[in-house]
């Protein structure tokens, strides 16, 4: 009689307790967030802002008004050739499954966005919005490569480098930081792309121009900004469109965001300010350009901090990007002779390696998960120059084999008359009166 009784009892709680554990077995399968949903297409929109049409505008009143069309059309290019190389095929290296080579590179499960549904999720969030979130990223770090190359470049071969880059350097330098490569498992803290877009920008916009060589009258004619109205504004944007680039990397509607927001401000005024007076100091006046540069060069840097550093870090590493930029950009370039046009390397570069290394000193544990330098772990200074040198190599030794390739079958450089009168009225037909 026990017995039966035990059974009884024990049937009719069996399924009383899995009605219970039903809740609990749905929060293990993800679901969608409005909130983050709606925060994430708004900071999709503000990043494809920074490209077009903020670093538009801020590259293209940096050049010569004979060549001021030629670099627009570069950004507004290179968003449409990006957009459809990110959705055949690099999307699916960045963040497809590569299966044994994922350490590497992701695999072409996800080619032409195969098996991506209306209710596709990537966490909380529409895998559709994810794609076109990471698809912004992609746009403008090539975009930012021009400005190293600006004046000189043919507009056909600069379609076809655009195409190679993204597919053999930064899908998988992405894939190996965001998309569960061996950067990511060894504990790089990359939170919005100092390594992925700025280190690897800047190294490739360094590669470009010392393969193209110097501008003709490069040192001895006047090559002064056309219109620097043009660069504030476009350098506005970007500001603006830089808190969708950091706070949109949290991916989530929530304290991490506001957090990289406020860091980012932060960052980018104390750059911006400490550029202005390093200039005034040495030069004796504070110009224009070097302000909205300091800016730049302040928001590179803490673009891999932002997820990871408080307001105090995020002030330091303003200071020291500041700083550091304007001695690459103004010393570095002049003692070693290279001609980068609008100093991508001097600030995307070399303010990306700040930020990366000062990652690793300032991050705190209560806010990203990982502490840095200043709170007992000195290893992840070493973990981010590995981070560094690894994209370093890469981007270097891929983008120099890209353009020799290119150069041989198609060359890669206009004619000495087409840049002596100007990219606008030879490349494309029309002119800014």
């Amino acid at each position: 009689m026990k017995n039966s009784t035990f059974f009884r009892v024990a049937f009719a709680t069996v399924p009383l307790l899995m009605v219970m554990a039903l809740p609990a077995m749905a929060q293990d399968k993800p679901t969608l967030d409005s909130g983050d949903t709606a925060w994430m297409l708004t900071s999709t929109a503000l990043v494809l802002l920074m490209t077009i049409p903020g670093l538009a505008l801020f590259y293209g009143g940096m050049v010569r008004k004979k060549n001021v069309l030629a670099t627009v059309m570069q950004s507004f290019t290179i968003t449409c050739i990006a957009t459809l190389t990110w959705m055949i095929i690099a999307y699916s290296i960045a963040f497809g499954d590569g299966g044994s080579l994922n350490a590497y590179m992701g695999g072409l499960d996800k080619m032409f966005l195969n098996h991506v549904g209306k209710d596709t999720l990537n966490g909380t969030i529409p895998e559709s919005v994810f794609i076109t979130f990471q698809m912004t990223f992609a746009i403008i770090t090539p975009a930012l490569i021009m400005g190293a190359i600006a004046d000189r470049m043919k507009f056909s071969s600069m379609m076809v480098f655009i195409v190679a880059w993204l597919i053999f350097v930064y899908a998988p330098i992405t894939h190996w930081v965001w998309g569960g490569g061996f950067l990511g498992d060894v504990g790089v803290l990359d939170f919005a792309g100092g390594t992925v877009v700025h280190i690897n920008s800047g190294v490739a916009g360094l590669v470009a121009c010392l393969m193209l060589g110097k501008r003709k009258g490069y040192g001895t004619e006047n090559m002064a900004p056309h219109n620097l109205t043009l660069s504030v504004i476009g350098a506005s944007l970007l500001w603006v469109g830089w808190f969708g680039f950091n706070a949109g990397s949290a991916v989530a509607s929530d304290g991490a965001a506001g957090m990289a927001m406020l860091v980012t401000q932060i960052a980018a005024a104390a750059a911006a300010l400490t550029w202005m007076v390093t200039e005034w100091v040495i030069l004796r006046k504070p110009s224009i350009l070097g302000i909205i540069s300091g800016a730049v060069a302040g928001l590179v840097a803490i673009t891999p901090a932002s997820g990871y550093v408080g307001p105090m870090g995020a002030l330091w590493i303003g200071l020291a990007a500041g700083a550091a930029c304007f001695a690459a950009s103004v010393g570095l370039k002049k003692l070693l002779g290279y001609d980068d046009s609008l100093d991508v390397f001097g600030i995307h570069g070399i303010g990306g390696a700040v930020g990366a290394v000062l990652t690793g000193v300032f991050a705190v544990e209560a806010i990203g998960g990982t502490g840095g330098l200043l709170e007992g772990n000195f290893a992840q200074v070493f973990i981010q120059i590995k981070g560094i040198a690894a994209t370093v190599a890469w981007s270097a030794v891929a983008t120099f084999v890209i353009l020799l390739i290119i150069r041989m079958v198609m060359g890669l450089r206009v004619k000495e008359e087409v840049e002596v009168e100007g990219l606008d009225i030879n490349l494309h037909g029309e002119v800014v009166r």
